[in-house]
């Protein structure tokens, strides 16, 4: 239960679409290149390279959710309210 929630939450917490696709990059780098980093120094964040991935796509989708970019406003969907 907690290994789905906690990546979610931290997607919540976290949400800006450029810091998610930088983490959720990491973490895939770390899932591919799993055998070719065991004698690094990236060694220590192996076993955790599941969780960086998930903390990065959700923090992406909630970024996209919010529209949020490195902090700023995309205004991607529109508002359904009209300015006075």
């Amino acid at each position: 239960f907690t290994c789905i929630t906690f990546p979610f939450m931290f997607g919540v917490m976290f949400g800006d679409i450029m810091h998610g696709a930088i983490l959720f990059a990491f973490g895939l780098y770390l899932v591919f290149a799993n055998e070719k980093l065991k004698k690094s120094w990236l060694a220590m964040v192996l076993p955790h390279r599941y969780l960086f991935a998930l903390m990065g796509f959700f923090s992406f989708y909630c970024g996209f959710v919010y529209n949020d970019y490195l902090s700023l406003n995309l205004n991607l969907f529109g508002s359904c309210y009209m300015p006075n």
